[in-house]
């Protein structure tokens, strides 16, 4: 399912007036020029949108649209590795949209017996760029359900693990907000670059996007009913006041009998083209504990509606 392009109307000042040139071709995310400006010190974080068809940076222009095409096992080839970027990141260097598909597991779909959740990370080609794996004890899985700690480690089309996210067990309900969710990502294993930390909220899913040195940069708002009934569930990635939206975090709608019989699930998330690769592998993170949290479902237990659950 591809998500709707809502950037085309954005235009390059630099070409002139009735130029279709820099128009966004295959309903890939864009974001009109502005600077994000984060918490007081984090201009290193500040991002430069740029419509497609603008120069980007030195050397070949990135990939910033990716055309549809079918799915497949192929891993997307590695782009040269930008400065400073953690060993493994370079892939996301060039992309501003990730698919997250979850693979069903047919052993959980016949006996509902939980199994440790595997997820393809792909690009909007189908290209896949990483492969994500739950580790986990059988024990835990089944006793702790959707609340339970986990590790997930990423690895690239090498083998090679190059993200670690670490959730410890905490509270799945808004009435404890002392010991509410949070997730710790590591690029590459054992290197934190960022931290997710549920806000507490009477109604509303909200998060915090923490970089290394655990400084707020954005935060991250959910609907208050979470439920896929026939369409997606947007969590939207905002600026700190809250006030422009830089990004989203879908639940996609899969179909009466993906979403009646499994907990497999598809995300889609955007992020800008020129986001910190470690803010782009921390909104991956984000993307699975908001999975585990309101998407996944063990034994006779359905998915959360909401907070209060």
């Amino acid at each position: 399912m591809e998500i709707q392009n809502k950037a085309a109307e954005f235009q390059n000042p630099a070409y002139p007036p009735g130029y279709g040139g820099n128009q966004v071709p295959y309903g890939y995310p864009q974001y009109a020029p502005q600077t994000f400006q984060n918490a007081p010190g984090q201009a290193n974080y500040a991002f430069q949108g740029y419509p497609a068809g603008a120069p980007y940076g030195p050397g070949v222009p990135p990939i910033q649209n990716q055309p549809s095409g079918p799915s497949g096992a192929a891993w997307m080839p590695a782009p040269p590795p930008p400065l400073n970027c953690p060993p493994g990141l370079e892939y996301l260097s060039q992309i501003d949209q990730i698919l997250v598909h979850q693979q069903i597991e047919l052993l959980e779909v016949l006996t509902g017996f939980e199994t440790n959740n595997k997820y393809e990370i792909k690009n909007s080609l189908g290209q896949r760029v990483y492969f994500a794996a739950e580790e986990n004890d059988c024990c835990t899985r089944n006793c702790c359900g959707p609340s339970r700690p986990f590790t997930i480690r990423i690895v690239d089309n090498m083998g090679q693990e190059v993200i670690t996210l670490q959730r410890p067990l905490r509270c799945s309900s808004c009435c404890c907000p002392c010991c509410l969710q949070e997730l710790e990502v590591q690029a590459p294993p054992g290197t934190p670059v960022g931290y997710i930390k549920q806000n507490w909220h009477p109604c509303l899913p909200k998060f915090t996007v923490q970089n290394e040195a655990k400084i707020d940069v954005f935060k991250i708002i959910g609907p208050c009913v979470v439920c896929s009934c026939c369409e997606d569930v947007n969590f939207e990635v905002k600026s700190m006041d809250e006030s422009s939206v830089v990004g989203r975090i879908s639940k996609q709608w899969s179909g009466f009998v993906r979403e009646a019989f499994t907990d497999a699930d598809n995300f889609g998330i955007q992020f800008p083209l020129d986001l910190d690769v470690k803010m782009k592998a921390v909104m991956v993170g984000a993307c699975f504990l908001i999975d585990f949290m309101f998407f996944e479902q063990t034994g006779d237990k359905n998915q959360r509606a909401g907070v209060w659950q």
